[in-house]
């Protein structure tokens, strides 16, 4: 196990060209799993190859317990790498292909049987093990290229997207499957992925990217709650965070954002004193299970009646959708909740919960509650690489 560290490190394919990697800046501690999470075309992949040395870094360094291995060859950084399409030896069994590794590091012969079979235990895959991988279905062939990195026995564990091919099923059931290898073997991970459920459900850390920047460095938990900016917020959560424009007001001293749905207006105190918003353009941002049915006893949040514009039942919850400022708003209901289209809800919101962005900028302005500059330092604590 190890720690890894990015410093500056920036990738460029010649001069001329825009940075495809910028001021990337980067830690994990031993034994924790990351994901790099982001857009096709973000750099997350190209980040991922310059970590095992497949790509040679621009600016920069990258560290491997405190030792630099920026200018070093893949092979000497005792790194593992699983990739998208698996590159297993078509012609090899799958016993083969999980010892070419070892035979290449001139391992005895008895030591090389005796991990193949601890791998291939591990992985459940010991039937297999006499097959080649063109007899193998896709969730066999990706563990048979995990297999291949896990006998190495590396100080990290690098995934290239490993998931990305298999159909939806089989994809949630390798992704527990992978949480619990890491559980048992508590190696330095680090995941490259487009899918946010993956990130959400997989990682100790996340880093969210766009176009070659880290927009954010957190918890899961973290980028969920408290999105560094409006690229964030639409990009983690599904279904996706609802986002309103509207100018904030001022009524009895404290800011408000108003709501209208056709039938009714509602007004949400944000209890922000910063004078620099009012009447200011902003995206107001809510999470669809944020806004609820309002219980028959009021409670003293904000209400709004709004008409029922289109249901989707998921079988755990209800999607419904309303319309608020004239603009789309997603609601995630109760599965016993099953409103028919144009019947009048009457809705709830929790003021506390709401998030506000610039309308120009896309940044976070601060959490409803909470001071402007005491969300931007938040923010800027997490927001490394800008």
């Amino acid at each position: 196990m190890a720690t890894l560290e990015l410093r500056n490190v920036n990738k460029t394919y010649g001069s001329g060209l825009p940075d495809t990697l910028k001021n990337i800046e980067l830690k994990i501690n031993d034994g924790e799993f990351l994901i790099l999470v982001g857009p096709s075309g973000c750099g997350k992949s190209t980040l991922m190859n310059c970590i095992a040395g497949l790509e040679n870094i621009s600016g920069g360094s990258i560290l491997v317990d405190d030792s630099d291995i920026s200018g070093m060859s893949p092979k000497d950084r005792d790194i593992a790498m699983v990739f998208q399409s698996y590159a297993l030896y078509p012609t090899m069994s799958v016993r083969d292909n999980i010892a070419f590794g070892l035979k290449i590091r001139k391992m005895p012969a008895a030591e090389i049987d005796e991990e193949v079979a601890r791998v291939a235990k591990l992985l459940q895959i010991e039937h297999l093990l006499s097959r080649k991988p063109g007899q193998l279905s896709g969730g066999q062939q990706q563990r048979v290229a995990m297999g291949r990195a896990l006998a190495r026995r590396p100080k990290i564990y690098l995934f290239d997207e490993p998931l990305s091919n298999l159909d939806a099923k089989l994809r949630v059931e390798m992704r527990t499957e992978m949480k619990l290898m890491h559980q048992r073997l508590k190696t330095t991970t680090v995941y490259v992925t487009h899918d946010q459920i993956e990130a959400m459900t997989l990682g100790d850390k996340v880093a969210v990217m766009k176009d070659g920047i880290i927009q954010q460095f957190g918890t899961p938990k973290q980028i969920y709650n408290d999105p560094a900016n409006l690229f964030v917020a639409s990009f983690i959560g599904s279904p996706p965070m609802n986002f309103i424009p509207l100018r904030l007001q001022r009524k009895e001293g404290r800011l408000v954002a108003l709501l209208d749905s056709g039938q009714a207006r509602c007004e949400l105190p944000l209890g922000m004193q910063d004078a620099g918003l009012e009447d200011r353009e902003v995206i107001l941002g809510m999470r669809p299970e944020q806004i609820v049915l309002a219980p028959s006893e009021p409670n003293g949040l904000p209400i709004i009646r709004a008409e029922v514009q289109v249901t989707e039942p998921t079988g755990p919850d209800t999607l419904v959708f309303v319309n608020l400022n004239e603009t789309k708003v997603c609601c995630r209901l109760a599965p016993d909740v099953a409103p028919q289209v144009g019947e009048t809800l009457t809705l709830q919101f929790d003021p506390s919960k709401v998030l506000l962005f610039d309308a120009k900028t896309g940044e976070r302005l601060g959490a409803a509650g909470q001071p402007h500059a005491e969300a931007r330092a938040a923010n800027v604590a997490q927001f490394k690489g800008r």
